[in-house]
């Protein structure tokens, strides 16, 4: 039987090679990629009257774990240009961290979407996951993805503590990311 004289046959075959200039009329023609460094504090506040990082699960160990392993927390931290609080809000850190060793203090999971909602990247984000051990002086972290203007972003972010209050937990930290977008 010849291949093309069967159109059970034939239909897979010419889809096949239809495919790559059908995904090439359906992409974005996405130009250019652009590097981008931002710098900004964000505010993790977890005591006071108007928490922004609280604790939503935890495991049946956490309250006896050296390190608190299991404990998993939401945010909605703030973003801003300065290390103080009221200074302008460039976006907020919304996401979760969880206390990912079970025998060193510190070390976090986090899982976070920086959104931001002024100037230039307003209404874009940046997605970050990966390792934070909040006592290295400074941390680095992979940038996954983005979207509005850093569709497509990857990339690093690091994270310095500026001020870390032992009484209540809250922490400002300073963050440099860097990425690359279309």
């Amino acid at each position: 039987m010849n291949f093309f004289s069967s159109p059970s046959l034939m239909f897979p075959f010419l889809l096949f090679l239809l495919s790559p200039s059908l995904a090439d009329d359906a992409a974005p023609n996405l130009g250019r990629q652009t590097q981008t460094h931002l710098h900004f504090f964000f505010h993790d506040i977890v005591a006071g009257t108007k928490p922004t990082a609280q604790r939503v699960a935890a495991a049946s160990t956490t309250n006896t774990s050296p390190s608190g392993f299991g404990a998993l927390v939401m945010m909605d931290d703030p973003l801003t240009e300065g290390p103080d609080v009221g200074s302008k809000l460039v976006g907020r850190a919304q996401g979760m961290y969880g206390l990912a060793s079970e025998e060193e203090t510190g070390h976090l999971l986090m899982a976070m979407n920086l959104a931001f909602v002024d100037g230039e990247f307003n209404g874009s984000t940046l997605a970050v996951l990966g390792r934070n051990s909040v006592f290295a002086a400074v941390r680095e972290m992979p940038v996954v993805g983005g979207s509005g203007r850093f569709r497509m972003a990857r990339g690093y972010a690091l994270a310095k503590t500026h001020t870390f209050e032992l009484t209540t937990g809250n922490a400002v930290v300073e963050y440099d990311v860097y990425v690359l977008h279309h």
